[in-house]
């Protein structure tokens, strides 16, 4: 486990810098469906960055709630919504950027993470750090949850070249 915020954030950076990569894959590149059978599940780049993005979007709503209260609606109707749904949340996710502008979809994925650590780091530590359920929660929709998508990622670079 953490003990300070700070190995959390270096942690979660490091894990996330992978992912950068996709910035650089031209608009053909990201709209691209990979092989629905291969690895990547048949998403495109772009599926992968509304992926991720929405989960630290999430995340980035419960530190703004944390940052100022003991508690997070955010966290809780994300469970209630994953408990409810699972995956059904996760394609959800994904369809609510189908309609963006490229422009759009690299903006966010380039911004909510650096937001995201920013606000996290004003989050007094009691409140995530030492918060055993919300530690939790940020762990599964960072730096645990980054390496799950690791193949889609290869497998979206790969289509890519």
């Amino acid at each position: 486990m953490y003990v300070d915020a700070l190995s959390f954030l270096e942690d979660e950076r490091d894990a996330w810098a992978p992912f950068e990569a996709l910035l650089d894959l031209s608009d053909e590149a990201l709209e691209r469906p990979t092989d629905p059978g291969g690895s990547a599940h048949g998403w495109s780049g772009r599926d992968l960055m509304a992926h991720l993005s929405s989960w630290q979007a999430i995340c980035l709503a419960a530190a703004r709630e944390l940052a100022v209260g003991q508690a997070s609606e955010a966290i809780d109707r994300a469970a209630e919504e994953w408990k409810a749904s699972g995956d059904l949340m996760n394609a959800r996710l994904v369809s609510s950027w189908h309609d963006l502008a490229l422009d759009e979809v690299r903006q966010r994925f380039r911004d909510t993470p650096g937001e995201l650590r920013g606000y996290l780091t004003v989050v007094p530590e009691t409140r995530w750090i030492k918060h055993p359920a919300h530690l939790e929660f940020f762990l599964g929709s960072t730096i645990d949850h980054y390496p799950e998508h690791l193949p889609e990622l290869a497998a979206i670079l790969a289509a890519a070249r």
